[in-house]
């Protein structure tokens, strides 16, 4: 085995640095160069569009050009078959759609129930990798069952819808190898409808769908009731045991310590490095909790069909201006309005969205077979894996944190597939992710135990 190299980091792995995550110098100037055509004018555009329907409730008209859901949709639609055109044809867009039947819930009709998607191919015929990003398109007012009242929904959640859009107007233009699914769904307020039935639909497909970032409620920067304004600050959420097949993978879980090293639980981390590395003045706070306390949002289906997805959302919520009807009530002006929006925030957040899935999909593959190598007791780790599936790594970054640590604290760099560590496996984590010669990385995958040697 050869000398491995810790690259990229300010850190150590000394008690006084613990909280802190991992710095990395590098920024590939092609995901730079992107990062720089987001515009704060042209979200706000968007979301002006949206807001102009009047209401986007699931169950409005679909038979009004101006006025509905079905007119949100085809002016999506059309939003993301203009930007194909300078996709060389990599990218398609449809409104992929089904009949809901009334379930006499939160939907007392039958009703078209559509998601419009774009899908920018990979370059690599070979690679099935698949990177999503979504928010949601519908809207709605205090009662859930009005369908008719003017439902701006400004930043709940044209603002995800937004980010989508422009994510799809910059990386249309670009090749990556991996496949990028650019999604607005309906029926969210209705019960993620049109998420679960994306997610239901690929599960059954078979699609390796390796990320999904579902962005509900990115534009605003201030709260109700604690009066906080905050535009530095991201939330990304992650749930911790895995609610898919957890019967059958628990005990390992613990056998392991595995319970706050999922799947979304890296994904959520991939995400704040990468994030912080290209985004100025913005933290991504990472919340342990697959949502919001008691609520749920568009990323749950995935998860639940065994996916990585997370729900990145703002910092500090203003109830007054979610789910309200439009009105004045002692000197407080409700509704989800776009003056209560922050554009640059909305910019930002936007931005760390983009980086990710461009990091993602010009990486190469996870590294496949990453496992200890257990040779008897001792206080030495020896991780041993194998190339992945797709792209030609550089090398591998071999991720270490302490137990205790919510970030990955050292990343080192090798050109092996195996490797000998001086940190024992009692007190610390490891992960193995594979890097390009631009420095993207993988997703990491953490180590299962191999046969005894």
């Amino acid at each position: 085995m050869k000398k491995f190299l810790a690259v990229g980091l300010t850190l150590s792995l000394c008690s006084s640095m613990v909280a802190q995550s991992p710095t990395i110098i590098q920024r590939d100037p092609a995901i730079a160069k992107m990062v720089e055509q987001i515009s704060a004018d042209s979200l706000r555009s968007y979301i002006t569009l949206m807001v102009s329907f009047g209401t986007r409730h699931t169950v409005s008209t679909q038979a009004d050009s101006k006025k509905g859901i079905g007119a949100a949709r085809l002016w999506v639609l059309g939003r993301f078959n203009q930007f194909a055109k300078e996709s060389g044809g990599r990218m398609t867009a449809v409104i992929d759609s089904v009949t809901y039947k009334a379930d006499k819930r939160r939907v007392d009709v039958d009703i078209n129930l559509g998601n419009v998607v774009a899908t920018l191919r990979g370059t690599d015929a070979n690679d099935k990798r698949i990177f999503l990003i979504t928010g949601h398109l519908d809207s709605r007012v205090t009662k859930i069952e009005d369908r008719t009242s003017d439902a701006p929904g400004a930043n709940d959640d044209a603002s995800g819808c937004a980010a989508v859009i422009e994510c799809a107007r910059i990386m249309s233009k670009i090749p990556f190898p991996a496949t990028i699914i650019f999604m607005t769904v309906s029926g969210e307020e209705q019960g993620l409808l049109g998420a679960r039935y994306m997610a239901d639909k690929s599960k059954k497909q078979g699609l390796n769908i390796e990320a999904v970032l579902n962005n509900d409620i990115v534009g605003s920067n201030n709260s109700n009731e604690t009066n906080i304004i905050n535009n530095t600050q991201l939330r990304v959420f992650s749930e911790g045991l895995p609610l898919y097949e957890l019967d059958s993978v628990g005990k390992n879980i613990r056998f392991m310590g595995l319970e706050n090293d999922g799947k979304a639980r890296q994904l959520a981390r991939y995400f704040k490095e990468t994030a912080e590395r290209y985004v100025d003045n913005l933290e991504i706070k990472l919340i342990y909790r697959n949502d919001r306390f008691g609520r749920g949002g568009d990323h749950s289906p995935f998860v639940e069909n065994g996916f990585a997805a997370v729900r990145v959302t703002e910092m500090n919520e203003n109830f007054y201006h979610q789910h309200q009807d439009l009105r004045t009530d002692k000197g407080i002006r409700y509704g989800d309005l776009i003056e209560f929006m922050d554009f640059e925030y909305l910019r930002k957040n936007t931005a760390a969205n983009l980086v990710s899935l461009a990091n993602l999909a010009k990486a190469p593959g996870m590294p496949q077979e990453v496992v200890y190598v257990m040779a008897g007791l001792g206080n030495a780790t020896t991780l041993k894996w194998k190339a992945p599936l797709n792209g030609k790594p550089k090398g591998y970054y071999v991720l270490i944190r302490e137990s205790s640590v919510a970030v990955w604290q050292k990343k080192i760099f090798t050109t092996e597939t195996t490797l000998k560590l001086p940190y024992t496996k009692d007190n610390y984590f490891f992960a193995v992710q594979s890097v390009s010669e631009d420095g993207n990385e993988s997703l990491p995958v953490v180590p299962k135990v191999g046969a005894r040697t």
